[in-house]
């Protein structure tokens, strides 16, 4: 279960951002021009989007593959905690 496409719309539809123009594994910072509070913004709109609650320890993460990772991370501890 991938959010990548997902992150990759998303980022379209917030920053205008085409996915072809954003490779997963590069930093959003440098190939996306996403700054500090861009990312910050970006975070409450996945948590929003995926009705989740992001982990303040992963504030790091600068690619969409990892930040794919740890979305998918936290959705199944949710529905994992569901059941």
């Amino acid at each position: 279960m991938s959010s990548l496409k997902e992150l990759q719309d998303l980022i379209q539809d917030k920053y205008g951002i085409e996915p072809s123009k954003l490779d997963p594994h590069a930093s959003m910072r440098e190939t996306g021009g996403l700054d500090s509070l861009a990312l910050a913004e970006f975070l409450f709109a996945i948590e929003d989007h995926f009705g989740i609650v992001m982990p303040d320890e992963d504030a790091n993460i600068d690619t969409l593959a990892e930040l794919a990772v740890l979305v998918d991370k936290v959705r199944a501890e949710k529905a994992a905690s569901a059941s």
